[in-house]
């Protein structure tokens, strides 16, 4: 593998006329074995302790978020990779269509009582991307329009940056094939039948359409501050593989070691006071 760290290599441009033709959805960097060791004996354990970390400390937060088409997997790698952090310290928050209240709010108010707090890990699965892609494919947004949505959410990314979030924002790429192949293995299962949308179908049908909103989307809201990842997703244990080694690579720029809120005296004394009674 390249000596060039991960995040560097999936990051996508940022680029108004970015188009997803040129990732390939079932790219691997590594075999399924090593992958699949790798990830259970080197990076979920570490994954646990850097969480831990973050929690100790309380000097920042991860904002992770995943998008993508439907069986792209995000909630596989909630499964596979988040759960290897504590569960107390991780929330998990999905953004579909609004209702009630949230119709006649700013499409980021809810998106904001979301974000973590310090030593929290939050996933996104869907986001506030989800006000960006439907409207443009199924609504008939403007250009304007478009262009005044991908400014707000620069913005807003920009500020959770700055109030100490880091932001890991994945792109699930999934092929058309593959996905018709998770489809049918759904409705083949009783299991995960329940999954399963006659809409899933309809959002298939403007598989082209979508793939130029997310390349256009992506390009434009692929920043410094909050870049896109770009993750190969045909094969689900490279996958889970990627999005754990892009968390590691975050949770270890923090460099953090854990407080020690005693002194030598203090410790000292509180030793003292636990020994038995004479």
């Amino acid at each position: 593998m390249s000596d060039q760290p991960l995040s560097a290599r999936l990051t996508a441009p940022n680029d108004e006329d970015l188009t997803l033709a040129g990732f390939d959805p079932a790219e691997t960097l590594l075999s399924k074995s090593d992958a699949e060791s790798e990830l259970a004996d080197e990076i979920r354990p570490r994954l646990f302790d850097l969480h831990e970390l973050m929690m100790a400390n309380e000097d920042h937060a991860i904002l992770l978020v995943l998008q993508g088409l439907d069986c792209s997997g995000k909630n596989g790698t909630i499964k596979h990779v988040v759960s290897a952090m504590n569960p107390a310290m991780v929330s998990v928050a999905s953004f579909t269509e609004p209702e009630g209240e949230e119709q006649d709010e700013h499409f980021l108010e809810r998106i904001r009582r979301s974000v973590p707090e310090p030593g929290r890990l939050t996933v996104f699965d869907r986001s506030h991307y989800e006000d960006l892609f439907v409207p443009a494919v199924e609504e008939g947004m403007s250009a304007d329009e478009f262009d005044e949505r991908v400014g707000e959410i620069n913005d807003f990314e920009q500020e959770l940056t700055d109030d100490g979030i880091t932001i890991v924002k994945c792109l699930l790429h999934i092929s058309y094939d593959e996905q018709r192949e998770r489809f049918l293995r759904r409705l083949r299962r009783t299991d995960k039948r329940w999954k399963f949308s006659d809409s899933d179908i309809d959002t298939r049908n403007k598989w082209d359409e979508w793939q130029v909103v997310y390349g256009k989307a992506v390009g434009r809201t692929s920043t410094e501050h909050a870049p896109w990842y770009v993750v190969p997703a045909d094969h689900k244990w490279h996958r889970n593989w990627v999005v754990g080694s892009l968390l590691v690579e975050h949770f270890e720029r923090f460099g953090e070691s854990y407080p020690e809120p005693y002194t030598d005296a203090e410790l000292e004394a509180l030793r003292a006071r636990l020994e038995p009674p004479n």
